[in-house]
Order: C-alpha cells, then structure tokens, then sequence
C-alpha cells in the first residue's frame, strides 16, 4: 500500500507542476491544493480500501453532518474505534465559534483533521492568526477555504509565509487580508512564485504600493511561473499601460484572471451586447477592470443598464468603469431612488450615469435624497433597505464558508 500511496502522490505532484506551468485556474488550484495532502505523510491512519468502515461513516454522518455519499469517500482516508478525538478535534471548532455548517466542510475536504491533537496541532495554528488581527470568523473562513493549512508546519511554513508578507506589507493587517482574499497561498513556495514576480513588477517600474494593492486585492494573480508572468508584464506594457500607474497592475490581473478561454469568452459577451473589437479594446485601456470580472457579472450588469434601463449597449462602452459597482450594493439600491424621482418628474429621464453610479456615497445623498426630502420622504428608507438587503446576502454567503475572491 505504501508503494501505491507513494505513486499517487507522486502523479499529484507532477500534475501540480504541470498545472502551475500552464497558467492554472481558480478552479484547478483549488482542486489540485486540497487533494495533494491527502498523500503527505501523517499520523493519520489512511486506506484506500473501497470497503467502508461502518462506525467511522456513521460517526461523518451523524456528528459532523456528510450525507452518506460523502462519508464513504471520506471514510477511505480516515478510521477510528471510537469517537473521542474526533469529538474533542469538532469540540475546539465549536469552541472557536466555527459553525455546523463549516465544520462540516471542513471535515470533508479533510477527513484526517478529526484524528489531529487539538491542543498540539490544531489550536497553535488558530491562535496564530488570531493574534495576528483576524477575527475568529475571518480564522474559520480562513481555514474553511483551505483545511490544509492546518496540516502545514506553524514554524516552518505559516509563520514564514505569513513574515513575508507582513515584510513586504509593513502591516500584520495587510499581510491577514492576503490570507483572507486567498489562504492557499501559504501552501506555496514564497520565494519560488509570489517573491520572484514581485521582483519583476519593480523591475518594470511599478511603485511599491501598487504592487501591494495587487497583492492584497488579488493574490491568486501571483501564483504563476515567473517567466510566464514576465511576458504578461511585458504584453501588458506593449499595450500602452504605463507602470507607474494603477492600470497597469489591473490590467495584469485582467490577463492573469482565468487564462486566454476566459479572456475570450469576455470578449465574446461584450461582442454580443454590440461592441465592436475597437470599443473593447478602448474600454479595457479606460479601465481594464471590465475584463476581470465573471462572464455571469458581465452580463447581468449590461442586461441591467440596457434592458432594465433602457441605455444604449455603446453609453456603457464609452463608460466602462460602470461595469466595476457592485449590482446589489450600489447600482440596484441608487437606481431604486432614480426611479423613484423620475415617477416623480423631479429629475430628466436622460440623467448622467456617472453621475448617479460613481459619485460617493454622502455626494449620491446629497444630489438625489436628501435635497428631495419634503417631495419623496421616504427615499432614503428606501434606499437603506436597498442597501440592508445587499449586507444580508453578503452575511449569509460569509456564514456559509463561501471561498470566492471578493469583489468590488
């Protein structure tokens, strides 16, 4: 068995490299990051059996809450007699405030944890990062994204991964808000991915505080071979982006974000609400944001101003930055007073869209609530609720162990 164990692992690991080599996704990552550990050497007992252990699939089932199917898979990795240190492993989550919910995720995305020492192994490594700055539900979703991290050695691997970035960031705060956006990053080699490209942005000029706003904001966009990430820097430039500014590490991220199949499907979601090759290429060098987000963000934005509010598919592609707010937290809630005072007749139906979806928040108050008060009082109750309702949606996805990369 240890020879077929070691085979695996070995398959894993070149198959990591691979994927590392060929510009990897969001998806592969997360694929390949969680099953690479289930072969490293541990205390854990592990099987590859396909015959179930009854007592262990009941214990999954009935107290951390995987269905049967789950607890099967599970049950090839991890055995157990009793259900002592797997109670006193679920015991220190709830204690930490994890929920049923993550816990729950936790266990099936590693199996091997329940048979972990709680104090020795599992404890250290929360109270790390609590002391750090991370709240404990910033720590559990922390560890729901990436269960491996608690398998990783504290001084040999976090706590130097975590000092690089704190170095680099000059801020515990900063350097908690990259494990936040996307923890597996202290399952790399630092020095081998994120230390190499971060050389290379200075190289090309670009100021440090850019480089940590990229950082901090999109990690994952430095987990690429540094020869790789080199060409992008230098496409990126041939562009016409100049390096000293934001742009350009925007318009980095932009290329990084998926691969060449994601950037083109974009491009053909544009093409499909009418802008030509010219108005996209003009739009990503107005704000090359429009080419980071999701296909689905894409197009439930454009549906919203084109079919909802009836603007023109080219208004938005002369105005791109549009495309960047938030659906739920600004353009949906802000439209809602819009609408409003145009039942109203108080403002023209051709109001500046820049206007109303880019100002601040206290100057969208000013201009189109608070100066209508004694017209439409209760705007700004509407508005709030608008805006309530975004937050609870955001407190729910949280509470669930959801592990996307946030969104502005």
């Amino acid at each position: 068995m240890r020879m077929m164990v070691g085979f695996l692992r070995k398959a894993l690991l070149l198959q990591v490299r691979f994927n590392l080599t060929a510009s990897p996704t969001p998806q592969s990552l997360h694929f390949l990051l969680d099953h690479l550990f289930l072969f490293s050497s541990s205390s854990t007992s592990i099987s590859t059996s396909e015959k179930p252990h009854p007592f262990t699939v009941s214990y999954l089932i009935n107290s951390c809450g995987l269905s049967h199917k789950d607890a099967r898979s599970a049950s090839k990795y991890v055995h157990f007699e009793t259900p002592d240190k797997p109670n006193s492993v679920l015991a220190l989550f709830n204690s930490h405030g994890f929920s049923k919910t993550q816990t729950s995720k936790i266990v099936k995305k590693e199996p091997q944890l329940l048979l972990s020492d709680p104090d020795k192994t599992l404890l250290p490594k929360l109270r790390f990062f609590y002391s750090k700055g991370a709240s404990w539900p910033d720590i559990a979703k922390i560890v729901v994204c990436s269960p491996s991290i608690l398998k990783r050695s504290l001084e040999n691997q976090i706590i130097p991964s975590f000092n690089f970035f704190k170095d680099f960031l000059q801020s515990d705060k900063m350097a908690i808000t990259v494990v936040k956006r996307f923890s597996r990053i202290l399952l790399f080699d630092i020095h081998t991915y994120v230390a190499s490209n971060i050389n290379a942005l200075q190289e090309f000029g670009v100021p440090k505080s850019n480089i940590a706003g990229l950082l901090m904001n999109q990690p994952m966009a430095f987990m690429v071979r540094p020869n790789l990430f080199r060409e992008n820097l230098e496409e990126v430039e041939k562009m016409g982006f100049n390096p000293s500014q934001m742009k350009f590490v925007i318009a980095v991220q932009a290329i990084r974000a998926g691969g060449k199949s994601s950037w083109e499907r974009k491009i053909d979601v544009y093409k499909r609400w009418g802008w030509s090759e010219e108005e996209i290429r003009l739009a990503f060098t107005k704000s090359p944001w429009c080419m980071i987000y999701s296909e689905d963000k894409i197009m439930t934005t454009m549906d919203f101003f084109v079919n909802k509010m009836g603007r023109e598919s080219s208004s938005i592609a002369r105005r791109p930055v549009l495309i960047s707010h938030s659906l739920e937290k600004r353009i949906i809630p802000r439209y809602s007073v819009v609408q409003v005072l145009l039942s109203k007749g108080l403002i023209d139906k051709d109001f500046s869209l820049p206007t109303v979806f880019q100002s601040t928040e206290k100057m969208f108050l000013h201009k189109f609530v608070n100066v209508y008060k004694e017209e439409a009082p209760r705007l700004m109750k509407l508005y709030q609720e608008k805006i309530n309702l975004s937050e609870k949606q955001d407190f729910l996805q949280a509470g669930s162990g959801n592990c996307r990369m946030s969104t502005l």
